[in-house]
């Protein structure tokens, strides 16, 4: 009895070994016939251009020249040739005031001079002859330098009732009218050198360095937008601020429209240099910590390469290492892509759209985002 029993549970345990054997067979060659085809992915090759080491700030527009037009004298106006907003020349009459009494002032101041000029060229042709004696001629000296110093004091206090422009610019608002009565002092107007515009900000101390004196300013404002305006740095500050740690620099920009106005907003870029190198997508980089890596296709496999990054630019970066010309870069597809994977390139520019129509499909038939 044991021994057939020891037979039968050896023969159920051989026919339980067949039947097992029979079914994994076909799965193993059903697991090899669906094999991960070869990945579909854009290449494209480095492009050498030239990239631009660039910092980035916000400044404000100042005039090149500005002031405040005051009265210097106090009066009544006269004549008003004030037109906010208008072009003025250098010494063109902005305002006059009444000028009358200073007017006859002048004229008093002129006679004093002109007999005091007489009595000592008189008192000169006497002294000559002994008539007179010597301190007599000092004395009418001294009186004709005091009529000579009072009708210049009275020149210029006519003047002063004559206010004009003192450089091209645009004047401003004014709230002065004809007949309005001034006070000395009091303001009348603005001028502003509108020509070229200071456009001041500031650099971070880690730039100083490479800052220089006539390197290239571009900047924009939101009053004209996709319109850049370009000027030049001309001058840096003394000092770096405790505070903020920044260096304040200003630029001159060109403003022979008239366009800019002083206090403008501006966003500002400055290009600290230039030079050759290899530029690619931006889309191709996949970070992994701090380190950066692309997909380089060498035949049909997909190798995965450590690159060092530099500048940036819209839609592209530059790359410092780790790639060379002929290197054909996978811009498509490889944030699916292992190392050592087969890959099969797609040419012509319709890759991008292929490949998210992959991705579309991807998520109708398994249901998950990729």
């Amino acid at each position: 009895m044991k021994q057939g029993l020891i037979a039968l549970a050896i023969l159920m345990m051989a026919v339980v070994a067949a039947l097992g054997y029979q079914w994994m067979v076909p799965q193993e060659e059903g697991g090899a016939g669906r094999a991960r085809p070869a990945s579909l992915v854009n290449t494209v090759l480095p492009v050498q251009e030239t990239v631009a080491d660039a910092l980035s700030a916000v400044g404000s527009l100042k005039s090149r020249q500005a002031v405040a037009v005051t009265a210097e004298v106090s009066g009544r106006v006269v004549e008003l040739n004030i037109q906010s907003g208008r072009a003025v020349a250098r010494g063109q009459l902005l305002v006059r005031l009444d000028d009358r009494q200073a007017h006859a002032d002048l004229q008093v101041a002129e006679a004093r001079f002109a007999d005091a000029q007489r009595q000592y060229d008189r008192a000169s042709r006497l002294v000559a002859n002994n008539s007179i004696a010597q301190s007599q001629l000092d004395e009418l000296r001294t009186a004709l330098d005091v009529a000579r110093a009072e009708r210049l004091a009275a020149k210029i206090r006519l003047d002063n009732h004559r206010i004009e422009a003192p450089f091209d610019g645009l004047v401003g608002l004014t709230d002065i009218s004809l007949g309005s009565y001034v006070s000395e002092g009091e303001t009348i107007t603005t001028l502003d050198d509108t020509a070229q515009m200071e456009l001041n900000f500031s650099v971070p101390e880690r730039y100083l360095g490479q800052l220089q004196l006539g390197q290239p300013v571009q900047g924009e404002s939101p009053a004209y937008l996709d319109e850049v305006f370009s000027g030049t740095l001309v001058e840096l500050g003394a000092r770096v601020s405790e505070l903020s740690r920044t260096l304040p620099v200003r630029a001159l920009v060109e403003n022979r429209d008239g366009r800019l106005r002083p206090g403008q907003f501006m966003s500002v870029t400055l290009t600290l240099g230039q030079r050759e190198a290899l530029v690619i997508p931006e889309q191709a980089i996949l970070m992994r910590g701090a380190d950066s890596f692309v997909f380089v296709v060498d035949g049909d496999v997909a190798r995965r390469v450590r690159v060092t990054l530099g500048s940036r630019k819209p839609g592209q970066v530059e790359i410092r290492s780790g790639l060379t010309a002929g290197d054909a870069v996978v811009v498509t597809g490889q944030d699916r892509l292992s190392n050592g994977e087969t890959v099969r390139v797609e040419p012509g520019d319709g890759a991008l759209q292929n490949h998210r129509l992959a991705e579309t499909k991807a998520v109708a038939s398994d249901g998950t985002t990729p």
